[in-house]
């Protein structure tokens, strides 16, 4: 079952300026993760119940690193469900293209999975079971 919208994951060419730029909205950075699987930084910032997901690649070889080269933005938009296994079937059950065949550990320690934007009219989404 999806839960709710956890986050929208921002593609950035530099995580610091991007922070003072939040801030200057008066938003506040919550969290910070190096994640070496991805080759990216990410910072947290809390907004109601959900998050903006700010995403620097610390890799140029990065999925965000690619991205970047051809924009910069919305790159994903994370769902938040209390299973990821059963979503996952559900989901490649109703003609859904899964970009993990299973589960992979994502910022913060969470499980999560991606669903090619294909099936989802164009938008990258990111499963997260926390």
């Amino acid at each position: 079952m999806i839960l709710k919208i956890d986050h929208l994951g921002i593609a950035v060419k530099d995580l610091a300026e991007a922070k003072r730029a939040y801030e200057a909205l008066g938003l506040k950075v919550q969290a910070e993760h190096d994640v070496p699987s991805e080759k990216v930084k990410t910072a947290f910032i809390t907004v109601g119940e959900s998050h903006l997901e700010l995403l620097e690649p610390s890799d140029p070889s990065s999925v965000i690193a690619k991205f970047l080269e051809k924009r910069s933005g919305l790159h994903h938009i994370c769902l938040l469900v209390d299973d990821i296994e059963k979503s996952m079937a559900e989901m490649k059950a109703a003609g859904a293209q899964l970009l993990d065949e299973v589960p992979r550990v994502g910022a913060g320690g969470c499980r999560v999975a991606f669903i090619h934007p294909k099936s989802a009219a164009g938008v990258l989404l990111e499963l997260k079971q926390v």
